[in-house]
């Protein structure tokens, strides 16, 4: 099966993302008016169809490969990157002020996504990239930008981020790389870091390495760390790299899927220590990671978007052409399974979460650009804190059903699936890391119940459920019955949507512990009530399109299959995290007392 992105999709749900008039010549997307989306997006496609997809099987099967601390890349990867930036990709949403092209998040989400159904090993490599520049324009000096701000965003520098220690893995507070003050304005880092994305390879002629350090009497916890940047080689005057940094690979890992990306051990300081220079202030470092963090956390959901769109491309075009049984739907002798209705309803789950999932993460891309362009305060900031509280949705949401969608890939290929050859085992490997790095999706729904449901008195999630109810009226007021008892179906998930929302934001104050027991499925919640109401009204914009919506029937079949198979799980999510907790707190204490051990 080869890749081809679904740029009718992609472009429309960017639109509906963005809202009405917002590619008009006058709107906040103006500069992507006169068909320059359409156009962008067709390069990137032919880019990734041609140049990343042909290497994905390969990367998969030769891995990037560790020899004398060095780590070659997989075959044809090196001519890919270069070929990726020269046409300018890298600097699509960067800043004009420092050489980028100062073009949408939204459009950058949109070919993040192409990226990586194409290819998710070596897209991760340029990911990595877009917080760090976006860290640095808000926190590093001004001597700083000026050196390395002008090559990370072209791509001629790449970057890494080092937090992850053998002892502190989702928990910073137990970090030990520490830093030391040299006297000539930077620092000496001394310290292991792990499972660090393309911490080394042979792409690029420099590295930037972006670690989590303590200085000497920083106070413990999350609240003693510093952030420094410490590049492989360090730029001479002319900004070239020159003197190789004490840093260096000691191994990568073998992983369960994207072998392609190195995955590496970083030692710091076997030789006097590694030149690092502090970005943001001393002790402020956690803040600044997260500028990068949680920009990566969207791309990390976009991933999953990108991976089931592929599975679900390849699943689909299999059951094209395998025949089995006979389904009823024709007297032909042996049918191709699509035509049986279990194949059917594993493809349309397959198709309905991966739509949900790209509506989200596209909104919540629309909500950091309003953000940053909105020249309304208010609405602003009302722009930020919508994508704040989406952005755990995004990343976890997408992650999980890109690996339910995944494996459901592999059942609609049968014993075929379980076969390396057909290439569904490898979207399943590559994309289970997802849901696990840049925060767990357990950290996520932390995130979510404990800060963000709770930011701003409240308000950012209570506009969220307004706006799903103003789509779940918009469709009850339809003279079309199928988005009438549309409407009842995404009405269900709402209403059990709120009452978890009112019983987290009280229990969380004064029951921390059974509102985290019930955080993961109340995010669940969240992106089941989301993308009903989202594909609901988005079906119902299609249809009333008038012919200009060429797909406009497909995505009503895919609003209601998701409303009425999928979103109706919402009440059961509702019990579990109203009433789950105690069960979850009688697991605590037998776990705690040593049960079952076998």
């Amino acid at each position: 099966m080869t890749y081809r992105a679904p740029l009718n999709d992609i472009l429309f749900a960017m639109r509906q993302a963005a809202g009405d008039g917002a590619f008009a010549e006058d709107g906040l997307y103006a500069d992507l008016a006169g068909g320059v989306a359409s156009a962008t997006l067709e390069e990137a496609a032919k880019f990734a169809e041609t140049r990343l997809e042909p290497l994905d099987r390969a990367g998969d099967r030769e891995g990037a490969r560790f020899a004398d601390g060095a780590v070659a890349s997989a075959p044809g990867w090196r001519e890919a990157y270069r070929q990726w930036i020269d046409a300018g990709w890298n600097a699509l949403a960067a800043s004009k002020e420092h050489g980028g092209l100062g073009l949408p998040f939204l459009l950058n989400a949109a070919c993040t996504e192409i990226w990586n159904s194409a290819n998710m090993a070596f897209a991760l490599c340029p990911l990595l990239g877009y917080g760090a520049i976006e860290a640095m324009e808000a926190h590093a000096s001004d001597e700083l930008k000026q050196v390395y701000l002008r090559k990370l965003i072209a791509g001629e520098w790449t970057v890494s981020m080092n937090l992850t220690e053998p002892q502190a893995g989702s928990d910073l507070s137990a970090l030990r790389t520490r830093a030391e003050p040299a006297g000539d304005g930077a620092h000496r880092i001394f310290g292991q870091k792990i499972f660090i994305t393309y911490g080394e390879h042979d792409m690029t002629a420099n590295i930037v390495h972006f670690v989590l350090a303590r200085l000497a009497g920083a106070p413990p916890g999350t609240r003693g760390i510093s952030l420094f940047l410490a590049p492989k080689f360090l730029p001479d005057a002319d900004g070239e790299p020159a003197e190789r940094n004490d840093v260096r690979c000691v191994g990568i890992e073998h992983k369960l899927g994207i072998h392609a990306a190195p995955t590496c051990t970083m030692i710091y300081g076997e030789r006097g220590g590694a030149v690092g220079f502090l970005i943001g202030k001393e002790n402020e470092g956690l803040a600044c990671m997260f500028t990068m963090m949680n920009n990566a956390r969207l791309a990390i959901g976009l991933q999953g978007v990108g991976v089931a769109e592929r599975a679900t491309q390849t699943a689909i075009a299999y059951a094209r052409q395998r025949r089995q049984g006979r389904s009823g739907r024709s007297d032909a002798g042996i049918s191709p399974i699509i035509e049986h209705p279990d194949v059917v309803r594993m493809l349309m789950t397959m198709k309905a979460y991966t739509d949900a999932a790209r509506a989200i993460c596209y909104l919540t891309a629309a909500a950091l650009d309003g953000a940053r362009r909105l020249e309304d305060k208010v609405g602003a900031r009302e722009a930020f804190e919508r994508a704040s509280l989406l952005t755990p949705v995004a990343k976890a949401f997408s992650t999980d059903i890109a690996f339910e969608v995944a494996s459901l890939g592999i059942q609609v290929h049968g014993g075929m699936g379980f076969i390396e050859e057909t290439g569904a085992a490898q979207l399943l490997r590559d994309v289970r890391i997802a849901s696990i790095y840049e925060g767990t999706n357990g950290i996520q729904a932390i995130d979510l119940v404990t800060r963000k449901l709770r930011l701003a008195g409240g308000a950012p999630v209570r506009r969220e459920i307004d706006d799903m109810r103003a789509c779940v009226k918009d469709l009850s007021s339809s003279n079309v019955a199928a988005f009438r008892t549309m409407a009842r179906c995404c009405g269900d998930a709402v209403d059990a949507f709120e009452r978890a929302t009112d019983y987290l934001q009280t229990s969380v104050a004064t029951r921390r512990d059974d509102a985290l027991a019930g955080a993961s499925p109340y995010l669940r919640l969240f992106g089941l009530a989301r993308g009903a109401t989202l594909l609901g009204a988005w079906a119902l914009a299609a249809h009333r399109s008038n012919g200009a919506d060429p797909a406009a029937s497909e995505r009503i079949v895919t609003a209601r299959f998701f409303a009425h198979n999928l979103a109706v799980a919402a009440a059961g999510l509702e019990r579990a995290v109203v009433d789950g907790a105690e069960s979850v707190n009688a697991a605590l204490d037998m776990f705690a007392g040593g049960g079952h051990v076998g």
